[in-house]
């Protein structure tokens, strides 16, 4: 008799592809998860709300920043400017995700609403072996970050209950961890001219609108180097 075949075996092919290229994350949002519940704790805010927030919101750092409109007097203008400039990012790089999650079904919902700058750098730059359906590895890599960073916030948030320390500096991982995928990009040479565009849009930037106004100005300025190049930079 003809066995049935199992629907288990390129699901479980697919999670064990997935988890290896995932780890760097898994040990970067155990820090910045752990760093984010604790620093809400120490604003008064249980483990509860700190998952919630990181599986409703889920962007972390929007979420590290959202602690201070928590705090204080709400300002509805503010907040909708400060969530527009901390994640304009995602517009831009959520455009060239467009293709490779066209087809996935019901899939697709979900893989754009856990789309974050580390599950982008994994999905955009690993190729899954070819017994493996990419749809289903980019479900397994969304799914492990999404998780990863959920279960570090609670942790963050249990542990910053029962015990009390300083936490001045602490939101400074979030920046750590932008700082190493950069360099992970950086390790391919196809790569480099995007990221120096980056850099070089970051620095003018800073140096006609300041600290304060940089993010948009900047964004625009990659958005259109990255258009008017793109021939060239594809090639």
């Amino acid at each position: 008799m003809k066995q049935p075949v199992s629907t288990a075996g390129p699901r479980l092919r697919a999670l064990r592809a997935a988890f290896p290229a995932t780890i760097p994350v898994l040990t970067g949002f155990l820090c910045l998860g752990l760093a984010y519940g604790l620093l809400m704790a120490s604003k008064g805010y249980g483990p509860l709300w700190s998952a919630l927030m990181s599986a409703v919101a889920f962007g972390g750092s929007m979420q590290y920043a959202a602690i201070t409109l928590l705090t204080t007097a709400f300002d509805p203008l503010q907040a909708f400017l400060l969530s527009l400039m901390v994640n304009a990012r995602h517009l831009f790089y959520g455009l060239s995700m467009l293709e490779k999650y066209r087809g996935l079904g019901k899939l697709r919902p979900f893989l754009i609403y856990t789309l974050c700058d580390e599950t982008f750098s994994i999905v955009s730059s690993v190729e899954p072996p070819e017994d493996v359906e990419r749809g289903a590895f980019c479900f397994w890599v969304s799914l492990l970050d999404y998780g990863y960073w959920v279960a570090a916030s609670a942790l963050g948030g249990i542990l910053g209950g029962l015990i009390t320390f300083n936490t001045a500096g602490m939101d400074f991982a979030l920046t750590a961890l932008f700082a190493v995928l950069f360099l992970e990009q950086w390790k391919k040479p196809e790569n480099r001219p995007a990221g120096l565009i980056g850099l070089a849009a970051a620095a003018a930037s800073r140096l006609f609108f300041g600290p304060g106004g940089m993010v948009i100005p900047a964004m625009l300025l990659i958005l259109a180097a990255l258009l008017g190049g793109r021939k060239r930079l594809c090639t």
